[in-house]
């Protein structure tokens, strides 16, 4: 099981639960200080990012989806 720090966490639930709005790969839209959490998500395998047009984007790994999961969130 993966632990994140509670500003991770929080981050990974912010983005899973918008993730419906952006067809399961929101807009990572997050302040200078949150980068390190991105980070975070990134190298504990739930996230990667790309850019499209301009803008960054999450796509949920497997486990990422899974951890959505379990706090209840469908991506």
């Amino acid at each position: 099981m993966t632990t994140l720090t509670t500003a991770s966490q929080s981050l990974f639930i912010s983005l899973a639960s918008d993730a419906g709005n952006w067809g399961g790969q929101p807009l990572v839209d997050i302040s200078t200080s949150e980068r390190g959490n991105l980070t975070d998500l990134k190298k504990n395998g739930l996230l990667t990012t790309f850019r499209y047009e301009g803008c960054d984007f999450a796509d949920f790994t497997d486990a990422g989806k899974a951890l959505a999961a379990a706090n209840g969130i469908n991506i």
